[in-house]
């Protein structure tokens, strides 16, 4: 397998990845669309053209973001949904709602380092179940309408955060093992890398191809549970720079019918055998298939015991 570089890098942002695309009635549905890097990714997709649904938890306070998008962008195409990704009725909804294709799914939503453990009505650790198990009930509730779009792309938003842990697949939900914040964030965005190369594999037959990626240090209140953004000044990232990588999975030319990746800084990343002191590259273990599989399987069972 090919390494894909590009001409891009650390600073590059969602308008130089996008420059010369067209994305002119295209579909894009983004998750925490109305808060931290989902304002710039989706203001990056409603400047080339896209038809743009922000699907947020609460629709009261994604409205007037909603506004300033149309106003700032000129693109009246942007809408709202109402998905709560640690409820599984509000996803099963909005995707019962959905009608015609879906170009771009971007699981951008997240949580980070809950300090104390949180469970959903299912007993599931709130960490994985928001920022992976969500969104991947979202992703098999939406799969016809991807696959009705004929080359539709998934992204996943990850984060260096994984390198601090594999998936738990005996006990993921710390039933047994004494919960940590890190921990539980690290396993739950190797989910979401996992996610990808398992969807590639299974979809790929459907036209639909998913990668992960990395959007870097961004000073969001996905920080707040942990004091803030300690990274160093130098290797912090504006909104516009974070979303870029995640515009140039989704939209460039030279990516189609490739999938199964881990992108950080708009290139695909260097597999690691360990966490090195500037949390860069992607473990081993979330690229691997069988690990891919294992997850798919679990995930799959946890959501079809919810339904009976």
């Amino acid at each position: 397998m090919t390494s894909i570089a590009t001409s891009f890098g650390f600073s590059s942002t969602t308008s130089d990845v996008t420059e010369g695309i067209d994305f002119t009635g295209k579909r894009v549905v983004i998750t925490g669309g109305a808060s931290g890097i989902g304002i710039e990714t989706a203001r990056a997709f409603a400047d080339i053209g896209a038809h743009v649904t922000l699907a947020v938890r609460n629709l009261a306070t994604a409205e007037p973001v909603a506004v300033e998008l149309r106003e700032s962008t000129g693109n009246e195409n942007i809408s709202l949904g109402r998905v709560d990704l640690a409820d599984l009725a509000s996803i099963a909804e909005f995707a019962e709602q959905w009608r015609g294709p879906l170009h771009v799914l971007v699981n951008n939503a997240g949580i980070m380092a809950l300090p104390e453990l949180q469970r959903t009505p299912e007993g599931w650790e709130m960490q994985f179940a928001t920022n992976y198990l969500g969104h991947f009930a979202l992703a098999t509730a939406l799969h016809g309408a991807l696959a009705e779009a004929g080359n539709a792309r998934i992204v996943s938003v990850s984060s260096s955060g994984h390198l601090f842990s594999p998936v738990l697949f005996d006990d993921p939900h710390f039933n047994f093992i004494p919960y940590d914040a890190l921990i539980a964030y690290g396993q739950s965005k190797t989910a979401s890398v996992l996610f990808a190369v398992a969807a590639t594999e299974r979809w790929a037959k459907d036209g639909i191809t998913s990668n992960a990626v990395m959007p870097g240090a961004i000073a969001t209140n996905l920080q707040r549970h942990t004091g803030g953004l300690r990274t160093p000044i130098e290797r912090q990232k504006t909104p516009q720079q974070g979303a870029a990588t995640t515009l140039y999975v989704a939209t460039a030319p030279g990516l189609e019918g490739i999938g199964g990746r881990y992108f950080e800084d708009v290139n695909e990343a260097r597999i690691v055998g360990s966490r090195g002191p500037d949390y860069t590259g992607v473990a081993s273990y979330a690229l691997d298939s069988t690990n891919a599989a294992r997850l798919w399987e679990l995930s799959a069972a946890l959501l079809e015991k919810r339904a009976a």
